[in-house]
């Protein structure tokens, strides 16, 4: 009880004062944002600044601070101080560092800051890992809310039909301009996410009250635990509320639709930071239900999440819960989906203002998606492996990102190791649990070394990795 409640005054504070240091290492200033310089009422337009945070929220806030932490919360208590360090000292950073390069160079999506920044090179590389991450991403964004959805029915034989309805609202999202749907039906989005997760938290204090202990390592609750090592497996199995590389193929939607630069730090840092404390309630929920029903330690994390909301919430409140869960996932499916097109309008140079452009460019990307849906859906081992392979490209993103971002903060000579840190971290992590993980370890393919070997090569690569980043010539 006690670690939890000070992980959630660690995340408000770090806000306070960790962010505003950052703000200032920035630099914010007054001049033009892209929405005046660039504007073409499509992708580049004004948008109030509310609008633009819960934007941002639900873009980042996939199922990751829910399903994430469920899973999370299995390597034990020590979550709750690790979730709100590294959003601090970290993924808060990363967001923040990644909206404001957005912002400063045009709106530019981040294969165009990568290449600014770490070069040509790395630019092809990651231009091309990234479009496989997104597609990943829509998939699995399509695939959880639609088995959730199908969950929730009586029947239970509506998962293709919600795939579709879904599928169908990403092709809406990604093609009409931002305002329109995104910016039309994000505030309700919002709202569900928002009034579920507070109704979890307000009647997990008030159980947590007559027995403390349900926020405790249990006897129990300890023979079920991950054994799998904090590091690197943690981070990758957490990766919204801690640190996630896709947050910064999002943060371009709104730098592009920001009237000020002086929003930048609600906007970025101050959501990651609530994806921080929302991701800390369900991690708390999580060891509860744990903790009561050990024997749910055994089962998925869907399952334990309708355990949870039915326990806590009853049947009609879970039911909206549940509901304000499915709208996260679509809510990073859709931006997920409409950041590719704009990435891959910058790398193959296809303005974006004209509807049959758009058009062109999704029509693959509609194709590749639903393969990978057929795909994903032939065995639970197949999509095992498609969320498997998103979990670790992900932090491969992270670590990019936070190699560009102290380039471009060092190539101003400004303070870079707020950015440098967290780079040789998520280096660390990504090498490390590619070395170590094999699918007998219950993972993705990897190479399957002893930790120890995995960590001795992760730490040369980290060290390697921010040599080679203070001496990149940036071009900008």
């Amino acid at each position: 009880m006690l670690l939890f409640l000070s992980g959630m005054a660690l995340l408000i504070v770090g806000y306070f004062t960790y962010g505003r240091f950052v703000e200032r290492i920035i630099g914010i200033d007054e001049r033009d944002t892209p929405a005046k310089t660039k504007y073409d009422g499509v992708d580049f337009l004004y948008l109030p600044h509310w609008k633009n945070m819960l934007i941002q929220l639900l873009n980042i806030a996939g199922v990751g601070p829910v399903i994430g932490v469920i899973l999370g919360i299995k390597f034990g208590a020590i979550t709750f101080l690790i979730i709100p360090l590294g959003n601090v000292i970290a993924g808060a950073v990363h967001d923040f560092i990644s909206g404001m390069m957005s912002i400063r160079h045009g709106g530019s999506n981040l294969p165009a800051l990568i290449r600014i920044t770490l070069g040509n090179n790395y630019y092809r590389f990651f231009s091309l890992f990234m479009t496989v991450l997104l597609l990943l991403v829509v998939a699995v964004f399509i695939n959880i809310p639609a088995g959730l959805i199908n969950l929730m029915l009586p029947s239970g034989e509506m998962f293709w039909v919600a795939v579709s309805a879904i599928f169908i609202y990403y092709i809406c999202a990604t093609l009409f301009p931002v305002d329109k749907i995104i910016g039309k039906v994000y505030p309700l989005f919002g709202f569900l996410l928002l009034i579920g997760t507070s109704a979890v938290f307000i009647s997990l204090m008030w159980n947590s009250i007559g027995n403390p202990s349900i926020l405790r390592e249990s006897l129990e609750f300890k023979k079920n635990m991950n054994t799998a090592p904090v590091i690197p497996a943690l981070f990758v199995t957490i990766a919204c509320g801690i640190i996630s590389g896709f947050h910064a193929t999002q943060s371009p939607i709104i730098a592009r639709t920001m009237s000020s630069e002086r929003q930048g730090r609600q906007a970025f840092y101050g959501m990651m930071i609530i994806e921080g404390i929302i991701a800390m309630i369900w991690a708390a929920a999580g060891m509860a239900i744990y903790n009561l029903h050990p024997e749910l330690m055994q089962v998925n994390a869907t399952s334990a999440l309708k355990a949870i909301t039915t326990h806590f919430l009853g049947n009609i409140l879970s039911s909206l819960t549940i509901i304000g869960i499915i709208v996260l996932a679509i809510t990073s499916g859709d931006t997920a989906m409409r950041s590719l097109r704009l990435s891959l309008g910058e790398i193959l140079n296809i303005q974006q203002k004209s509807f049959k452009n758009r058009i062109l460019l999704c029509l693959p990307l509609i194709v590749i998606v639903a393969a990978l849906l057929w795909w994903s859906n032939l065995s639970a081992a197949s999509f095992s492996n498609l969320w498997n392979y998103f979990a670790w490209g992900n932090q491969v993103l992270a670590a990019s990102t936070l190699l560009a971002g102290t380039v471009w903060l060092h190539h101003q000579n400004k303070i870079s190791w707020i950015a440098a840190v967290p780079a040789a971290f998520m280096v660390f992590i990504v090498v490390s649990y590619i070395l170590w993980v094999s699918p007998e370890k219950g993972g993705p393919a990897g190479l399957g070394l002893s930790l120890g070997v995995a960590y001795i090569i992760a730490g040369i690569s980290a060290i390697l990795a921010l040599i080679w980043t203070y001496r990149r010539k940036a071009n900008f």
